[in-house]
């Protein structure tokens, strides 16, 4: 059995995972990883089949001790992304129909007021971009799509990094007491809502949610993941492109398609996802490799999105590069629901941000917030 020693909690591979990506890519596409208990793939191919394939599945399972972490766990038990049809089929009906209803697309023009509104706070001769920029803005939009009061914004964006920081391969303890803690105030908020948009709707998401069939706790449940997912992702995305980018010393080209492609590419070079987890429901083959019924195998996005034999050049930074068909979204019946909404929000406030200050630049080294599951920075300073 082909076996990986990669250490993912490691400062280096945290630091900069790629080449250690490539050293496994050269000796096997998927690897068994003791330390952790499943299996890794490392090219894009099986990263892909992962993905996609209908015996593996989302199982959830609560973490334990089970009612210490209940309210961690109650969150997750009921969202999409941890169940599998018919649950999941049910969930992402109901939420994408809500979701899908004219929410995104009329935030565009409000995606540009409040990018032209959070640039122009700023201090252009030197700023944090993440936290005066990248930071505010989706966290903005999402609690406006779903009428959450922009009062609690600064508040969400703290619940919401208290409770990622739990996907992280081994989180401490007072990692775990800040994401129960999170979640308990996070949910009760939320609950609250739902109980007011269901005797005063309003033109929002919570409203729609709350109209479907779906039971309270799954409403506040879908809304908690739309919250943390439609501005973590965002976030890190922005951030890791742009540095990227900026490292590269590269610029997306004058004409309408530039900026969007550009965006891709963000997405691809440096994935704010790197690992998605999948369990075997059934003896399954991925890459030649069985995985066993019960067995755990995770998709390694960043190195899927660096796999030399999908895309040419995999470590330059090419703003134009085209096709791109990066994973950092997801694949199959999990492809992120958010997608559209991230992808409007990225190509807004980069749009925004590069004609305002055409000669942007990197004022000191970026600080990175040291985590490997969600991969991201926490201020990048900037000026231009």
């Amino acid at each position: 059995m082909p076996t990986t020693a990669i250490d993912l909690t490691s400062p280096d591979v945290i630091a900069n995972p790629y080449p250690f990506f490539a050293a496994e890519r050269a000796r096997n596409a998927v690897a068994w990883h003791e330390r952790s208990g499943m299996w890794l793939t490392f090219d894009h191919a099986a990263a892909n089949a992962v993905l996609r394939h209908r015996g593996l599945g989302r199982i959830w399972q609560d973490r334990q001790p089970a009612d210490y972490l209940e309210p961690f766990n109650l969150l997750h038990r009921h969202q999409m992304m941890e169940n599998e049809p018919p649950d999941h089929t049910r969930l992402r009906r109901l939420v994408g129909g809500a979701f899908g209803r004219g929410h995104i697309e009329r935030m565009r023009p409000r995606i540009r007021e409040l990018a032209a509104f959070l640039l122009g706070q700023v201090d252009r001769a030197g700023f944090d971009v993440i936290g005066d920029y990248a930071e505010p803005l989706p966290v903005l939009v999402i609690a406006e799509l779903l009428g959450v009061p922009r009062s609690l914004a600064p508040q969400l964006r703290q619940w919401s990094q208290a409770i990622v920081k739990m996907y992280e391969v081994a989180p401490p303890p007072l990692v775990v007491a800040a994401a129960v803690a999170a979640a308990t105030e996070f949910s009760a908020t939320l609950r609250e809502l739902a109980r007011e948009r269901a005797t005063r709707p309003a033109d929002d998401l919570l409203s729609d949610l709350v109209a479907t069939e779906l039971t309270e706790q799954e409403v506040v449940a879908s809304a908690v993941l739309l919250l943390n997912a439609g501005h973590e992702a965002s976030v890190n995305v922005f951030g890791n492109g742009l540095v990227g980018m900026l490292q590269a010393g590269v610029r997306p080209e004058a004409e309408p398609s530039a900026v969007p492609l550009c965006v891709e590419e963000m997405l691809r070079f440096d994935s704010a996802l790197q690992l998605f987890e999948r369990t075997a429901n059934e003896d399954v083959e991925i890459a030649g490799r069985k995985i066993a019924r019960g067995q755990k195998i995770a998709a390694l996005l960043g190195a899927a999105n660096r796999d030399p034999a999908v895309f040419e050049a995999p470590d330059e930074f090419r703003p134009n590069r085209a096709p791109n068909p990066h994973l950092a979204f997801g694949a199959g019946i999990h492809f992120c629901l958010g997608a559209p909404l991230a992808r409007l929000e990225l190509e807004e406030s980069l749009a925004h941000l590069l004609r305002e200050m055409p000669q942007l630049r990197l004022a000191g080294s970026p600080v990175p917030r040291g985590t490997f599951v969600l991969r991201g920075y926490q201020s990048v300073r900037v000026a231009g």
